[in-house]
């Protein structure tokens, strides 16, 4: 499965990458400032001890003093005391803001994500933009909460803490200094190889994450067909390559430790040997060495830690890249709603549309070339064409789900492009074959397509033009929540839902792709006949594939090769399109079925002529 990767690890910066997080800590910056603050103090505070320990060594102890050696021991009681209370201090300093912090992160990347053209969401794999909503996000309050502080108390601390061996004994702190430069050039190699499999894991994470949501939301696909082995393996593929990732990390991770703990520890080896040497010699106290060994052990803490400390700044910094790898996309621009007057009579035109996805071959045919239609108001307007000929994609151009590559379209006289995209979707409403309904009530999923002071009216008024009055026959009513997907419903419920959503806002303009595809022939009949009364009161679009649903329409547009290859009523092109009798097969065509009369009759087969509908709704 593919990856969806920005940038790669050998061009960033890492410090570079983290000053992007600023914005979001700026506001945090005080208590996170007083927490790294308290954290130094009590760091150093534990600095002291060593010299406590001096004192009690060459005066109490060498002149064998009782109280001193228990007065020494209530300065090491108070100072361990200090630390303990300080680094309490910190945590509950960094708590709450940094919680905010990775709050404001998360709503931060799902507003963008909400403004992000279609074609971006046709591109990333879901799976990859929820790991960097829930994974990445987790790794980048730990680094902020944690390392960020810590790289820089723990610097600060070996640095007083070099400077008081230094003051304790020169030489002796030149050897402990011996192992700093090849410690270092460890951390340079390793951080520049962790980076690598830092970003290559958390990506995998992704890939994972996709697996796991396509097979939860298809479980009837895999149960239906019996794939769940099939399915299994390819988790178990993609999940050994995770943990064959994570085992490079840990590889890097014990190397590197390896080389902190080992060189260190033979400093101190070496300077506990000489050190006691030159007391035995008389040219070192016994106070001086314990105090000098006692400050090395107290920097183990903090020069060990450098290998997790590193990791985890890769993991951050690969997390913080990602992040920003959605928020830089380009969202959808707003548009300034233009002040001219609008023709109240134009109703939808496409002038000269011409429609390229952005990721297509160099060199391909357009989907749509040069169309040309003009729909005229208070008209209902099919559009017919064979699978692929690009139906559904003419219908997204109007709400702007996706942007014409040339040329234009109006609304009454005024370019979409000049509206902005709230206004143009107020008045435009749309119904998708594939309908979608959200793990919300029945309700709030209808009153989504309508303004926030619908309600129990409107509600009312769009389940009876969906003919969906089974949703008062639920459990709780309208108020049933219909689960992940609608999938608790039939594909005829849901349909009837993404119907009525389409109409209860009571649109200017309708756009509707085949919205009666799920519905049975004596449901569909009632859907239509309180369609009818909708459709008279504005100006639509309908993708259509059957003569039941092309009967709603005004008129018929034929869609092939990417233009409008003829316009007219059904009777006319049934008559005159050789391609469009085609697409209607199975239609009985012709004057003698009652044309005079105002009635079309269109037998499919299997299913009653409309005409015979018609009359039955009439007696009804």
């Amino acid at each position: 499965m593919p990856t969806t990767r920005a940038t790669t690890a050998e061009d960033r910066s890492t410090v570079r990458v983290l000053l992007r997080l600023w914005p979001y800590v700026r506001p945090a910056r005080i208590r996170w400032s007083a927490a790294a603050f308290v954290a130094v103090v009590a760091s150093c505070t534990g600095l002291v001890i060593p010299l406590v320990l001096k004192w009690l060594v060459d005066g109490p102890v060498a002149d064998r003093d009782p109280r001193g050696v228990w007065l020494g021991a209530l300065y090491l009681l108070l100072l361990g005391l200090a630390e303990a209370l300080l680094f309490g201090l910190r945590r509950w300093l960094v708590a709450r803001p940094l919680s905010h912090v990775e709050a404001e992160l998360r709503a931060g990347l799902y507003r963008h994500l909400q403004r992000l053209p279609v074609a971006f969401h046709d591109r990333w794999a879901s799976g990859q933009l929820l790991s960097r909503a829930t994974t990445d996000l987790m790794l980048l309050r730990q680094f902020l909460a944690f390392p960020l502080t810590f790289l820089l108390v723990n610097s600060v601390t070996i640095l007083v803490g070099v400077v008081i061996m230094l003051m304790q004994d020169r030489v002796l702190g030149l050897v402990i200094l011996g192992p700093a430069v090849p410690v270092m050039v460890t951390c340079f190699v390793f951080e520049r190889r962790y980076a690598q499999v830092a970003r290559q894991a958390q990506d995998q994470v992704g890939d994972l994450t996709t697996v796991v949501e396509e097979s939860v939301l298809g479980i009837r696909v895999i149960k239906g067909f019996g794939r769940h082995r099939s399915q299994a393996r390819a988790f178990g593929e993609l999940s050994a390559g995770l943990r064959g990732t994570e085992l490079r990390k840990a590889r890097l991770l014990a190397a590197i430790w390896g080389v902190i703990v080992t060189l260190p520890e033979l400093a101190i080896g070496v300077t506990l040997v000489w050190g006691a040497v030159r007391v035995a010699d008389g040219q070192l106290s016994a106070g001086t060495l314990v105090a000098f060994l006692s400050t090395a052990l107290a920097l183990r803490w903090p020069v060990d830690s450098i290998g997790f400390l590193l990791a985890m700044s890769q993991e951050a910094a690969t997390a913080t890249q990602r992040y920003f790898e959605v928020l830089d996309e380009e969202p959808e621009s707003e548009g300034a709603d233009v002040t001219a007057p609008a023709d109240r009579d134009e109703g939808i035109r496409f002038h000269g549309v011409r429609f390229r996805y952005p990721d297509a071959p160099p060199g391909s045919p357009p989907v749509l070339d040069r169309v040309d239609l003009h729909i005229r108001r208070g008209e209902s307007m099919a559009l017919v064409g064979a699978t692929g000929s690009g139906k559904t994609t003419l219908t997204a151009l109007v709400p702007r789900l996706h942007e014409v590559t040339s040329g234009r379209i109006t609304l009454d006289g005024v370019d979409i492009t000049a509206m902005s995209r709230a206004r143009l979707r107020s008045r435009v409403a749309v119904a998708f074959e594939e309908p979608t309904l959200f793990s919300a009530s029945v309700g709030d999923n209808v009153l989504m397509g309508a303004g926030d002071d619908a309600g129990a009216p409107e509600l009312e008024r769009a389940l009876a033009v969906a003919q969906a009055g089974f949703a008062h026959r639920l459990p709780q009513g309208t108020d049933t929540q219909v689960g992940e997907q609608g999938l608790s419903l039939s594909g005829g419920q849901r349909q009837r839902l993404a119907l009525a959503r389409a109409v209860v806002g009571r649109p200017p303009f309708l756009v509707l792709d085949d919205p009666l595809s799920a519905l049975d022939v004596h449901t569909e009949a009632a859907v239509e006949a309180a369609l009818r009364r909708v459709l008279a009161d504005t100006t639509a679009l309908i993708v259509a594939h059957r003569p039941s649903t092309v009967l709603l329409a005004d008129r018929v547009a034929l869609l092939s090769g990417g233009r409008i290859a003829a316009v007219g009523t059904h009777q006319e092109l049934l008559r005159s399109n050789a391609e469009y009798a085609h697409l209607m097969s199975g239609v009985e065509s012709g004057a003698e079925h009652g044309e005079e009369s105002g009635e079309k009759s269109v037998k499919v087969p299997g299913e009653k002529s409309v005409k015979v509908r018609r009359e039955e709704e009439d007696a009804r």
